[in-house]
């Protein structure tokens, strides 16, 4: 793919040049335009979190294959969507990429990309999936953007998803659409709607400072290591959250 960008610098009439891993990443959004770049502005934050597995063999899973454009116009065309798929093949030269679509679109598939026609709530299917998949580094959630939806299918991937990887959701505003989207315009704590839910669990990064004797930690507070959140966006990281308070020792405070 790098090779193929000089190709077309060259043509432009540039002779010399050097790509840094931002330049990279900014060049492959123009080759393979999605609503991700320029209409949301995820750029920064995925080149971010994303720069360092660049160069991994990792296994990667969207949820929604977009293309729904003709939708909007009375039809579905299954030929449509897939460019980020192809942006992430792209920019991880090793790597496999999986996506789930309610809609079948198979047609899409390419070397290194494979699809499942399925729904993101349906935890029978899921686990179909993951059977066929195995553990997976990465998963990105860009499927119907229904905060049942989301959190449902978090509860079930999140645990499956490997030690250090990576979970994100984008489209996170539906948090506040009532409606079909199930979001809640007054409350912004409700805990069924993708940003409730997920302030719930910031808490349980520093479960380790509560001084409460009695507490369990839950399984969350123990297997998400961080959570970032951006405009429209969050990434949540897997890993090992055991790390003793330097203040607490059984429930209680330590007075330096």
């Amino acid at each position: 793919m790098r090779g193929l960008l000089r190709s077309l610098l060259r043509r432009l009439g540039c002779k010399s040049f050097s790509l840094s891993d931002y330049d990279y990443f900014i060049s492959l959004t123009r080759l393979f335009p999605s609503d991700k770049w320029e209409t949301h502005g995820y750029t920064d934050p995925y080149f971010r979190h994303f720069s360092s597995l660049r160069h991994s063999p990792i296994r990667l899973l969207e949820i929604g294959v977009g293309g729904y454009e003709s939708a909007e116009r009375g039809y579905s065309n299954p030929r449509l969507g897939g460019e980020s798929l192809r942006f992430w093949k792209a920019y991880f030269s090793k790597g496999s990429i999986f996506a789930i679509d309610i809609e079948d679109k198979t047609q899409l598939q390419e070397d290194r990309i494979c699809i499942f026609q399925g729904s993101q709530a349906d935890a029978a299917f899921l686990n179909q999936v993951l059977r066929r998949i195995g553990e997976l580094d990465v998963i990105i959630d860009d499927g119907s953007h229904i905060n049942e939806h989301v959190i449902f299918t978090f509860n079930l991937l999140f645990p499956r998803l490997k030690m250090g990887g990576l979970y994100v959701i984008e489209d996170t505003q539906t948090s506040y659409w009532p409606g079909d989207y199930g979001g809640d315009a007054t409350n912004r704590n409700n805990v069924s709607t993708i940003m409730g839910f997920f302030k719930s669990l910031v808490d349980g990064l520093n479960h380790a400072e509560f001084p409460d004797p009695v507490y369990q930690p839950s399984w969350f507070d123990q297997h998400i290591k961080a959570i970032s959140f951006f405009h429209n966006l969050i990434f949540i990281e897997k890993g090992r959250n055991d790390r003793p308070s330097n203040m607490i020792r059984r429930g209680e405070s330590i007075m330096l």
